[in-house]
């Protein structure tokens, strides 16, 4: 019965992406060892052809580097990647040669996904320091060129406002030459560096506040993603490599329910904004094009009520 469920949630979820979080998710670590070695499915964490992503902070959640082996031990075919390691956290030379060696161990199938830091509560329990966010941008604009010269097959040197590389060549070299980069930002600083240096662009909330807050999806509203869509699209143009761009966004908040009232709360709960502020959101998106949900054939697509509909495709 688990192995089915796996199985059918794999094929609903097709190329999309999914985020493991809770050391609790080792059982669908489990449950995908199981599929591919009693059924010879290629599928790991109930994917199918996915890509699977961690997050990469200090609460309740697996360690991406170790989980993300061993989700790429029970595949063969799953590409894998944090959405997104935290520059601060690592030595972009540590995190470096982490990546390549996962690269080398998954035969080519590692992502670099990496970010500047933006959840308060990380810094303020572990005693890292929470610089201003020029600050950390800057450092995390130094730790990508790092990270990508040392993916890449010569010795380098760097030196730096953050960091200092005296003739470093790393080792071992990724299968991949390179390794795909993904780049999150919500400001328009680091999304027009993204277009300029990313193969996967994601257009991400504003996390000044250090939280996810009311802030946090006031920033993507409709007209709010259009702008930042607008600035990746003119910085890759610019660049030469509209068409190089993937775009990429996250989900927040998807409640499939009839219950319309109860799954307001429940998101007023979460975000901490007004329940009122909650519906003019809904509202706001519900004005927008309809969104389409392909499911790859045989598996039927679900049938969802107008507003659970609605709700899948607002993030």
């Amino acid at each position: 019965m688990a192995a089915r469920k796996e199985r059918e949630l794999g094929a609903a979820l097709g190329e999309a992406g999914v985020m493991v979080a809770t050391a609790a998710d080792r059982d669908a670590v489990r449950a995908a060892r199981s599929l591919e070695r009693n059924a010879s499915i290629d599928a790991a964490l109930a994917l199918s052809e996915g890509f699977d992503r961690l997050a990469d902070h200090f609460d309740d959640q697996l360690a991406p580097i170790p989980a993300l082996q061993c989700a790429a031990d029970a595949t063969t075919t799953l590409r894998l990647g944090a959405l997104v390691h935290d520059n601060d956290y690592r030595h972009p030379i540590v995190l470096a040669k982490e990546l390549a060696t996962m690269d080398v161990l998954s035969d080519g199938r590692i992502e670099v996904g990496l970010g500047a830091g933006w959840m308060m509560s990380d810094y303020e329990q572990s005693g890292i320091a929470y610089d201003p966010p020029g600050v950390r941008v800057g450092r995390f604009i130094e730790g990508l060129h790092i990270i990508k010269s040392a993916l890449g097959p010569d010795a380098f040197s760097f030196d730096g406002a953050h960091y200092t590389v005296t003739d470093y060549d790393g080792m071992p070299k990724p299968v991949q030459s390179p390794p795909p980069v993904l780049i999150g930002g919500g400001g328009p600083r680091v999304l027009r560096f993204a277009a300029c240096e990313a193969d996967i662009v994601g257009i991400n909330p504003t996390l000044t506040s250090g939280a996810i807050d009311a802030s946090t999806f006031e920033s993507m509203t409709a007209e709010a993603v259009d702008v930042k869509v607008g600035i990746v699209r003119d910085a890759a143009e610019g660049a030469g490599r509209l068409d190089a761009v993937e775009l990429n966004i996250r989900t927040f908040v998807v409640v499939v329910t009839d219950d319309v009232a109860g799954a307001l709360d429940t998101i007023a709960g979460f975000t901490g904004a007004p329940t009122e502020m909650v519906i003019q959101w809904r509202d706001l998106d519900a004005r927008q094009q309809p969104c389409e949900v392909r499911l790859p054939s045989p598996t039927p697509a679900p049938h969802l009520p107008d507003d659970a509909a609605m709700w899948a495709c607002w993030g």
